[in-house]
């Protein structure tokens, strides 16, 4: 299977003036993000506005993006969502269009039972050839799989490893001493990534790191090497970027703050909008005060 690596961007989705995927700038960003630090990047997930996508803007971004990165990155493609029979059909296709994994997130709205997250999940990976990562992210879909579920889905064998946003240390250490030691276990939130780390938990699914790639990673290498104080200064020192780019909900600050870096990514799709003028204000005051990664576009 393919080396997905520790740092993974959820990438953005851009759009031209008319509101359409703008496919061309989604190329020269997700270069971009490979030049500046990523290992991989989630391709329609929360952050690339999902909900908002048809099946064909989907898969074509998976091909187009694939074919701009080559063997640099990983592409996991967010195919899932509270229709496993529909989660199947797009992931099989996202593989024919040369997707490398697919992300696994815990449905919304129709609340299954934990055997219910445990079929479905099992349903969605044997369905493919593709690594599977599982995304558990309560805040969205308000509903946890616990770590008992996860523990089980991790010994099919294309589930590789959990996207963990839910907040729960608790949950994530079980999680971490119970499953077998190449189930990867990558935080979902940046301001989570030192104590997840800590825990033995291998890498983040980051939206920081459309900004500060470069630096996330010099702090995952800080906690491998052992240099635990180092790691936990540059923790302190990046938690205020961490915490405004969900000022207000993911992706609009970050969009925002990608296209003031000179990037054509255009404002979110309805319902989604971008920030009013108070919110960027505040956005600016913190982004100010960090040297951003991202190289200037081409």
């Amino acid at each position: 299977m393919v080396e997905i690596g520790r740092l993974v961007t959820a990438m953005i989705t851009p759009f031209d003036e008319k509101g359409e995927v703008n496919y061309e700038e989604a190329r020269k960003l997700a270069l971009a993000l490979v030049d500046s630090g990523s290992d991989g990047l989630v391709v329609t997930g929360t952050t690339g506005e999902s909900p908002t996508l048809s099946a064909d803007e989907k898969l074509r971004l998976y091909s187009e993006i694939k074919q701009a990165v080559g063997d640099r990155a990983a592409v996991i493609a967010g195919t899932t969502d509270n229709d496993t029979a529909k989660s199947i059909e797009l992931s099989k296709e996202a593989e024919r269009e040369g997707a490398d994994a697919i992300l696994l997130t815990v449905p919304a709205y129709n609340k299954p039972t934990q055997e219910g997250l445990y079929q479905h999940f099992k349903s969605i990976a044997e369905s493919v050839h593709l690594p599977g990562i599982l995304y558990n992210v309560t805040s969205r879909t308000s509903l946890n799989m616990s770590n008992d579920t996860t523990v089980r889905l991790s010994q099919i064998d294309n589930i590789v490893g959990i996207k963990e946003a839910g907040s729960d240390l608790d949950q994530i250490t079980r999680i971490i001493r119970d499953t077998d030691d190449d189930f990867r276990v990558w935080s979902g939130n940046d301001n989570e990534t030192f104590y997840i780390m800590g825990l033995g938990g291998y890498g983040i699914v980051s939206v920081a790191s459309h900004l500060v790639g470069r630096q996330i990673k010099a702090m995952m290498g800080m906690i491998l090497e052992g240099e635990i104080e180092n790691a936990a200064a540059e923790h302190r020192r990046l938690l205020e970027l961490f915490k405004i780019l969900f000022l207000v909900s993911n992706p609009i600050p970050v969009k925002y703050c990608v296209r003031k870096a000179g990037y054509d990514v255009g404002e979110p799709r309805l319902p989604l909008c971008g920030p009013d003028e108070a919110t960027a204000g505040a956005i600016d005051a913190v982004v100010s005060g960090y040297t951003i990664d991202l190289p200037a576009p081409r």
